[in-house]
């Protein structure tokens, strides 16, 4: 058998002169039920950003990739006032979401605790950066791979202690071995805590905080909370969600057409175009989200973990259906209907809803707030309006009115689902509870949306209006008062526009975004927000 990934990994700093020093100095011994962990003795801390520093020399990444990083905060008024730092790196937790959700299963947890982040098998999603609610995994652009802290496990093998803890020159980092169990049951809610650190629930990290008195009832602040910039924009993905929302509403639009007619409705009967405008958005949206990969030649690699990731369930249905929505455009070509048709067509629209699902439960994340809300699954069902839209239009031009007027009913009742999703969310934002425990993350989303992008968040919602309401409205007068022509320029518009405002309303989605993350990040440059 060859080298564990850690054996690999030891080997080849030790064969390149990496491992630095003769700093032995003794590791706790591990105990049944114990695993590693970081103690940080905020008393200790002057923010010098030694262990920054050290942690990049010893890893040799670039000034602008931090695997440990320095928050402050702050408290009091002129002249009695308190800084109060955190030196954060991998809480090493118990119930890593990165382990959970990454696609390809570069997470393992070792033996001794630690998080470990396999760097062969990852393609990139960057999904582990937007899970971890301390926003510790780092994409590294230059090797189109997410990396993280290992806490120097090399060293910890040769009974070092990691590049941190030594070059720390107020002795704020050590390393500790701590029970498990004891932890989660008596400890953790006491000592796993720290200012503005995100619920501990959600993961359970085992970093154990040495705090100073802090009088009851005094404000800290977070010491950058005046900094405020839009999160990544994710255009690959921005146009990837949509299309395939888009397409999945065309299919269904297309299923209804040949059920109905099957039935002996007098309605038209789907065509191959209908089918095949279903399908290509599609594979268009599933080609485009591989740009989003650092190495997008694994792409196939994100169906692997299908047991806990949403990734991978949405990677695999998605695929499938694109797949089965290509068979049945080829069906139609070949003229082959019946009960055939109807029973794949219903196997294929099941497949793309729960795609849509799957999709929608990736952004369902305690790390970042303003997704993790019941309106993203609905919103993201909601876009399949404009494939609704697309199969009206081909239907009118191809049939005239007959048929239309059932389909664009529909039409515009899916399109006021989605206009109230989109009140649902300003509603939301204009009643903002104070006492909510994420209050600091909406709020900062709600300045995002009005003071940053409110030009966009205008046109998002006065051409949802316009081209999901008023014009398949206008539509339907012109079909059924007989100007098909006049119908069909409108359907157009209609169409583009619905696609564009749709767009845009992604656009905000990825861009307003407020992480949990580590207060007072003053100089941390590699994450994407």
């Amino acid at each position: 058998m060859g080298d564990t990934p850690l054996e690999s990994f030891i080997n080849h700093k030790n064969d390149t002169g990496m491992q630095c020093g003769n700093y032995s100095i003794d590791i706790p011994e591990l105990g049944p039920g114990e695993q590693y962990r970081f103690h940080f003795d905020a008393t200790a801390c002057v923010g010098c950003h030694c262990c920054e520093v050290a942690c990049n020399e010893q890893n040799g990444n670039s000034a602008d990739i931090k695997w440990r990083r320095v928050g402050e905060m702050e408290m009091g008024e002129f002249p009695d006032t308190l800084q109060l730092f955190n030196s954060m790196s991998c809480n090493h937790c118990i119930e890593p979401e990165c382990l959970i959700g990454c696609p390809t299963e570069s997470y393992i947890k070792l033996d001794n605790g630690i998080v470990w982040h396999d760097d062969p098998s990852c393609i990139g999603c960057q999904y582990c950066t937007w899970n971890c609610p301390y926003e510790v995994p780092v994409f590294n652009p230059d090797r189109g791979i997410v990396t993280k802290c290992h806490m120097c496990v090399d060293k910890l093998e040769a009974g070092q202690t990691p590049a941190c803890v030594q070059a720390c020159p107020g002795g704020a980092i050590e390393i500790e071995a701590v029970n498990v169990e004891q932890w989660l049951a008596e400890d953790m809610a006491k000592e796993g805590v720290a200012p503005h650190l995100p619920d501990i629930s959600v993961t359970k990290p085992t970093t154990r905080y040495t705090l100073p008195e802090i009088p009851e009832g005094e404000e800290i602040r977070v010491a950058d909370e005046h900094l405020l910039k839009p999160a990544h924009a994710e255009l690959p993905l921005v146009f990837m969600t949509v299309l395939t929302q888009l397409s999945v509403g065309a299919f269904l639009a297309l299923f209804l057409g040949q059920l109905l007619f099957s039935l002996g409705f007098n309605l038209p009967k789907p065509t191959a175009t209908m089918a095949i405008l279903a399908f290509l958005p599609a594979a268009i949206g599933l080609s485009l989200s591989a740009l989003h990969l650092g190495r997008p030649g694994m792409a196939m690699m994100a169906m692997k973990n299908w047991r806990t990731s949403w990734l991978s369930r949405e990677a695999i249905a998605l695929g499938a259906y694109t797949g089965l929505a290509t068979l049945v455009a080829g069906m139609y070509l070949l003229d082959i209907g019946g009960f055939a048709l109807l029973f794949v067509e219903a196997l294929t629209l099941a497949i793309g809803i729960y795609g849509i699902y799957a999709q929608s439960m990736i952004y369902r994340i305690k790390a970042r707030p303003s997704w993790n809300r019941k309106s993203t699954t609905k919103r993201f069902f909601g876009s399949g309006y404009v494939g609704f839209l697309l199969i009206a239009m081909v239907l009118l031009i191809s049939h005239g009115a007959q048929g239309a007027m059932v389909l664009l009913g529909i039409t515009l009742l899916a399109g006021m689902g989605q206009a109230l999703v989109i009140l649902e969310e300003v509603m939301f934002y204009r009643h903002l509870d104070k006492d909510d425990p994420l209050y600091y993350q909406y709020n900062r989303s709600r300045i995002l949306l009005q003071e940053h992008f409110g030009k966009v968040k205008k046109f998002r919602i006065y051409s949802l209006v316009l081209f999901a309401l008023a014009l398949p409205l206008l539509a339907m007068m012109f079909t059924a008062s007989g100007l098909v022509s006049l119908a069909i320029a409108v359907l157009v518009v209609a169409t583009m526009g619905a696609l564009l405002s749709e767009l845009s309303g992604r656009y905000l989605f990825y861009r307003t975004v407020v992480p949990l993350g580590l207060a007072g990040n003053f100089f941390v440059g590699n994450q994407r927000h």
